[in-house]
C-alpha cells in the first residue's frame, strides 16, 4: 500500500476527506461508485416506465440505459466521462457488477427445474435441437463473411469466432421468455407450455457451448507459452469442466439435499443462518474454481445453483434472502458496464450496416424457421408455430454474458460487439409487438363488457342443481375461511374453481411462480411444510389442502390454478377463466390494507363481471366456528404430524344475517342466504330494514330503479318464496331505522354477534356518503368493515348479475 508510483495515486484510495478537506469525492473510488449506481437505477427505471406501455421486458431498457450512458450517446462528452466514468473506476464498478452477475445465475441455477426438464418430453427437446442447430449451421456463412468484411477480426481464429458467434445466435433468453408469455397471457396455454419447456433445454445447452467456446478461446489470448501447451489448453479447459460439473452433480448435490433437509426440519434453529452462510460462501467458492480451470466464475455459480434441491424450502429462503439486493442493486451495473463496451457509432459506413441487416436476419430467420418446420412436423398448428419461432428468438442476460467474454477474450472486436449487442436488442424487442399481431385476429372473445345472459342458464340436465363458483386467494392462509363458505353452500353439487393470484413482479420468485403454474388441475403436490408458507410453497399448500378438502366433501369438486400477471390486468385473467368455466359467482377476497392496487383489481372485476360477484371480508371465518365434518387446513406445529392436513370437527351452530333493504343486490343476498338454509348446523336470520313516514313504510335504501313498482313487488315475491320454502330454517325479523341507517346497521350486527352477515352491495343510503378506500364494498359493507368501526364477523358483500344464481327449489327446478 505505501508504493503509490501509479499513473493515477487516487485510484487506489477508497473515500475522500469530505469538501472541507478540499477533496472531490469523484476523485475516490467508493463515492464514485455510489453515484454511478444511483445514475445507473435511475436511467434504466426511467427506460422501463417508458418502455412500459409497449410491454417490453425489464432487460431491454437495462441494456438501453447502459448504451444511453456509455459511448453511444451521453459517453461522447469528454467531461462526463472524466468525472463519472474515468477508466480507472472501470475494474471497481465491473467487479462489483461479476458480484452481482454471480449471484443472479446461482438463483438460475436454483430456480432450474431438471426434473421439470426431464418431463418435458420428446416435443419440446425437438423443438430446442432444432432452434439450437439452425441458426448455428447458419452462423457458419456469416462468420465466414465477417471475418472479411470487419478489420481486425480475421486476426481471431475461425473456430472461436464460429463458437461465439453460433451460441450467440442459438440462445434463448429463459427469465425474458417466461416475463413475456405471463405478460401476453399466453403463459398456460399449449404455446407457452411448450416455450417453456424448450427454452429450458435451450438453457442448459447454451452454458455447455457457452464452456464450450470459451475453452477454445484460450489459446487466443497470446499467452507466452509454447505453440504446443497453447494447443492443448482448451482440451485441459473442457476436460476440468467435465471433472467438475461430475463433482458437483455427484458429491456436492447429496451434501447440499442433506443441508436443506435439516433446514427445514427446523431442530437446530441457531444454524439456520450457519446454513445460509455456507451456501453463499459456497456461491463464491465455486466461481473461483471455474476461474481457476479457466470457464468463466458464473459457470461454477450457475452449477452450484444446480446442487440446491428446486422448489425446497431452502432454495425458497436463499431467494427471498438475496434476490431483491441482487436484480434490483447489483444487476443493473453489469448491464450498465456492458453498455459502456458498447459504441454504436462504431458501426458506420454502408458495409457496416448491411453486415448488421444481415446478422439480425440471418439469427431471426434460422430461429424462427427451424422452430417452425420441426414444430409444423410435431402436429402444432401453423400459426401457433410460428410464435413458438418468435419466442424461441428471444435474447437476454446470457446473451450479453457470451457477448462480454467474447470481448474479453478478443475474440470480438468493438465493432462486431456492438453489432451483436444491437442484434439481441431488436429480436427481443421485436418479440411482443410481432406476437400480438399474429395473435390480433384471433383475440379471445371480448370479455369487457357485460351480458345480459348468465352462463349458469346453460346446463345440462343432470347438472340443473350444480352451482360454480370461481374463488379467488392470495394464498393458503384464505382457504380454510373458504372452504368454511362452502360448507355453508354445500346443500346441493357445487363445482369450485379456485385461482391463486400472484403479481407478476421483477423478482425471480416470480418466475418460479410462472413455472409451476398449470392450465388445469393441480401443480406438483408436496406435502405441507413444518412452518408458515413463503411464496415458493404456494402452489404445494394450495393444491394439498384443495386435494383434501374435495376428499371430505363429495359434493365438492375442487379445481385448482394459478394466475401470474401484473395488477392492471389481473382482473382480465379472472374475467377469462369465469367466462370459460360459466360460472355462476365470483368470490373475490378483500385486502384490507389500503394502496396495495388489489383493490383496483377487484373493482376492475366488478365492472365488468360476466356473473354476480361476491366480496368476502374474512374476519377469522374458520376459528370463529367450524361447520359439521369441516376440514380445517391450520399452520403446521413442531409436532411430528404437523406436515399433514387436521381435520376440525365442531357441531356449533353458526349464525348468518341478511340486511335486506331491497333491489336486485339484496335479492341475490337472499337466494345465498336461502341456500345456506339448508344447512343443518346453520341459523339465517333476514333483517328487513324500512324507513317509516307517516305511518308508512318506505325501501330504506335507494337505487336507480328501487322506486320502481315491479322492484318493490320483486321484492315481496323474493321474501314471500324464503318464507314458504324455509319456513322453519329462516327466521325473518323487521327493523325500523332513522336518518343514521349505517350506524344502526352496524349495531344490530354488533348486538346479535353473527358470524357472517352477507349484505348487497350497489345501494346509495340516504345521507350517506361513499367510502372510496372501499369502493368495491358498497356504503353499508364498506361502513361494516371500517378500520374506525370494525366488527368482529365476517362480511359478503353481493353485487347481482343480471340472471339469478342456481338455487334449486323443493322440485329440483332451477330458479331463473
Amino acid at each position: 500500500m505505501a508504493n503509490t508510483t501509479t499513473s493515477n495515486p487516487v485510484m487506489i484510495k477508497t473515500s475522500s476527506g469530505g469538501i472541507w478537506q478540499g477533496d472531490n469525492p469523484l476523485s475516490y473510488a467508493f463515492p464514485l461508485l455510489i453515484i454511478q449506481t444511483l445514475l445507473v437505477l435511475f436511467t434504466s427505471r426511467s427506460l422501463t416506465l417508458l418502455l412500459k406501455p409497449l410491454r417490453q421486458p425489464k432487460v431491454i431498457a437495462e441494456i438501453l440505459g447502459g448504451i444511453l450512458l456509455g459511448p453511444s450517446a451521453i459517453g461522447r462528452n469528454q467531461n462526463f466521462v472524466k468525472w463519472i466514468f474515468p477508466s480507472w473506476s472501470t475494474p471497481i464498478l465491473e467487479s462489483v457488477a461479476s458480484i452481482g452477475l454471480l449471484f443472479f445465475l446461482f438463483l438460475v441455477g436454483v430456480e432450474l427445474d431438471l426434473s421439470s426438464i426431464r418431463r418435458s418430453g420428446r416435443k419440446a427437446f425437438t423443438i430446442a435441437l432444432a432452434g439450437i442447430s439452425l441458426p448455428f449451421i447458419f452462423s457458419v456463412g456469416v462468420t465466414v463473411l465477417i471475418r472479411q468484411a470487419i478489420k481486425g477480426q480475421e486476426k481471431v481464429g475461425f473456430a472461436q469466432c464460429l463458437a461465439f458467434m453460433g451460441v450467440s445466435f442459438s440462445i434463448t433468453a429463459f427469465p425474458v421468455l417466461a416475463r413475456i408469455l405471463a405478460e401476453l397471457k399466453l403463459l398456460t396455454t399449449h404455446v407457452g407450455e411448450t416455450a417453456i419447456a424448450a427454452a429450458a433445454f435451450n438453457d442448459i445447452a447454451a452454458w455447455i457451448l457457452l464452456a464450450f467456446a470459451e475453452a477454445l478461446s484460450e489459446g487466443n489470448e497470446g499467452h507466452s507459452n509454447n505453440n504446443k501447451t497453447l494447443s492443448l489448453v482448451p482440451i485441459w479447459v473442457l476436460v476440468s469442466g467435465v471433472v467438475f460439473v461430475a463433482f458437483m452433480m455427484l458429491a456436492v448435490r447429496p451434501l447440499m439435499s442433506w443441508v436443506s433437509k435439516k433446514y427445514s426440519s427446523k431442530q437446530q434453529k441457531s444454524m439456520d443462518e450457519v446454513y445460509i452462510l455456507l451456501t453463499l460462501g459456497g456461491v463464491m467458492a465455486s466461481g473461483f474454481m471455474t476461474d481457476l480451470i479457466g470457464i468463466h466464475s458464473i459457470f461454477g455459480a450457475f452449477i452450484f445453483g444446480l446442487t440446491i434441491p428446486e422448489g425446497s424450502v431452502f432454495a425458497g429462503r436463499l431467494i427471498e434472502r438475496i434476490e431483491d439486493f441482487v436484480t434490483g442493486l447489483l444487476l443493473p451495473l453489469y448491464f450498465a458496464s456492458s453498455g459502456l463496451k458498447t459504441d454504436v457509432t462504431k458501426i458506420r459506413g454502408v458495409e457496416s450496416w448491411a453486415l448488421l441487416v444481415l446478422v439480425i436476419t440471418t439469427s431471426c430467420v434460422g430461429k424462427i424457421l427451424g422452430t417452425f418446420v420441426v414444430a409444423m412436423l410435431c402436429m402444432i398448428p401453423a400459426r401457433d408455430s410460428i410464435v413458438l419461432g418468435v419466442l424461441m428468438n428471444t435474447k437476454g442476460l446470457v446473451e450479453l454474458i457470451v457477448l462480454n467474454i467474447g470481448k474479453e477474450k478478443k475474440v470480438l472486436t468493438d465493432e462486431m460487439f456492438a453489432i451483436l449487442v444491437m442484434m439481441a436488442l431488436v429480436t427481443t424487442f421485436m418479440t411482443t409487438p410481432t406476437i400480438m399481431a399474429i395473435y390480433k385476429s384471433k383475440s379471445p372473445p371480448d370479455i369487457s363488457t357485460r351480458t345480459q345472459s348468465s352462463p349458469n342458464l346453460k346446463v345440462t340436465k343432470e347438472k340443473k342443481t350444480q352451482m360454480r363458483i370461481l374463488a379467488c386467494i392470495h394464498g393458503p392462509a384464505s382457504l380454510p375461511s373458504l372452504f368454511n363458505l362452502m360448507n355453508l353452500l354445500n346443500h346441493s353439487p357445487i363445482k369450485l374453481y379456485i385461482m391463486h393470484l400472484v403479481e407478476l413482479t421483477d423478482r425471480s420468485s416470480s418466475i418460479m411462480m410462472v413455472r409451476r403454474s398449470r392450465k388445469n388441475g393441480f401443480p406438483l403436490v408436496s406435502r405441507l411444510c413444518r412452518r408458515g408458507p413463503t411464496l415458493h410453497e404456494y402452489p404445494n399448500q394450495t393444491a394439498a389442502a384443495c386435494e383434501a378438502y374435495s376428499l371430505v366433501h363429495s359434493q365438492v369438486t375442487v379445481r385448482h390454478t394459478t394466475a401470474v400477471s401484473g395488477l392492471s390486468s389481473m382482473h382480465e385473467d379472472i374475467l377469462h377463466v369465469a367466462q370459460a368455466k360459466r360460472v355462476s359467482m365470483i368470490i373475490l377476497p378483500f385486502m384490507e390494507v389500503s394502496g396495495n392496487g388489489w383493490g383496483g383489481v377487484n373493482q376492475r372485476v366488478l365492472k365488468t363481471a360476466p356473473c354476480s360477484v361476491g366480496m368476502f371480508v374474512d374476519r377469522s371465518f374458520d376459528l370463529r366456528s367450524e361447520c359439521n365434518d369441516q376440514l380445517h387446513v391450520a399452520p403446521a406445529t413442531n409436532s411430528s404430524n404437523a406436515s399433514e392436513p387436521t381435520t376440525t370437527i365442531s357441531s356449533r351452530m353458526k349464525k348468518v344475517c341478511v340486511l335486506f333493504c331491497g333491489g336486485p343486490d339484496d335479492r341475490q343476498a337472499l337466494e345465498l342466504a336461502g341456500r345456506m338454509a339448508h344447512h343443518e348446523h346453520v341459523i339465517v336470520t333476514v333483517m328487513r330494514c324500512y324507513h317509516e313516514h307517516d305511518h308508512e313504510r318506505y325501501s330504506c335504501t335507494i337505487s336507480i330503479v328501487n322506486e320502481d313498482k315491479p322492484e318493490k313487488e320483486l321484492d315481496e315475491a323474493a321474501l314471500n318464496e324464503l318464507k314458504r320454502r324455509k319456513s322453519a330454517e329462516v327466521e325473518l325479523t323487521e327493523k325500523v331505522v332513522d336518518n343514521d341507517i349505517i350506524e344502526t346497521v352496524r349495531s344490530i350486527v354488533n348486538n346479535m354477534e353473527y358470524d357472517l352477515v352477507i349484505v348487497g352491495k350497489g345501494h346509495f343510503p340516504l345521507n350517506q356518503t361513499f367510502v372510496d378506500d372501499q369502493a368495491e364494498l358498497g356504503p353499508i359493507g364498506g361502513a361494516l368493515t371500517s378500520a374506525q368501526h370494525e366488527i368482529a364477523c365476517s362480511v359478503l358483500v353481493v353485487q347481482h348479475h343480471a340472471a339469478p344464481l342456481l338455487l334449486p327449489n323443493e322440485d329440483g327446478i332451477v330458479m331463473v
